[in-house]
């Protein structure tokens, strides 16, 4: 399907929800070459994504993520990465600070790919121990306020993907 997505993608036709599902699920089940990933990763940028083609993504992402349970009110965050403007990690900045009035958070996050640090460099310079397997995370969120959610533990299948997007060095969906 992708090589058919990225002919269509080329062309500026959008993808149905179902069609970048199936994409996304190449891509994360390593069917995909790196080529294939980096050519749809850059075809679907120049288009520009629709609603359509986010949730497809973002169902397939949801689906191979590792789970955890979490205290009643947490916010779930991520920052988007390649800001290009080279600024400071807002997000994880922000993450702290929610969690420090109260509010339980669970932060998403990775070393740098496309930005200038990654929420995961952040938290390492600051002492966090970053590796920490789901059942630690949950036991962290529950017990502090706060747990950190390491792209490579939680979200396994995105290993895939990993080479082209530092390769492109340009925002994508991923962001």
């Amino acid at each position: 399907m992708i090589r058919e997505a990225i002919n269509l993608l080329v062309q500026g036709i959008n993808l149905s929800e179902s069609e970048m599902a199936e994409c996304m699920r190449e891509i994360m089940e390593g069917k995909a070459t790196d080529a294939q990933i980096g050519a749809f990763l850059v075809a679907l940028r120049i288009k520009g994504e629709t609603v359509e083609e986010i949730t497809g993504a973002a169902k397939v992402m949801r689906e191979k993520a590792a789970r955890i349970s979490a205290p009643e009110g947490v916010v779930d965050t991520c920052g988007t990465g390649g800001d290009m403007a080279q600024t400071f990690n807002i997000s994880t900045t922000a993450a702290i600070v929610v969690s420090a009035c109260g509010i339980p958070v669970a932060k998403h996050g990775n070393r740098s790919v496309s930005s200038r640090s990654g929420s995961a460099d952040v938290l390492e310079a600051l002492g966090v121990r970053i590796d920490l397997p789901p059942e630690k995370v949950q036991e962290c969120l529950f017990e502090t306020g706060f747990g950190f959610l390491f792209a490579p533990l939680f979200h396994p299948a995105m290993k895939y993907a990993v080479g082209p997007r530092r390769e492109l060095g340009i925002r994508t969906i991923f962001n």
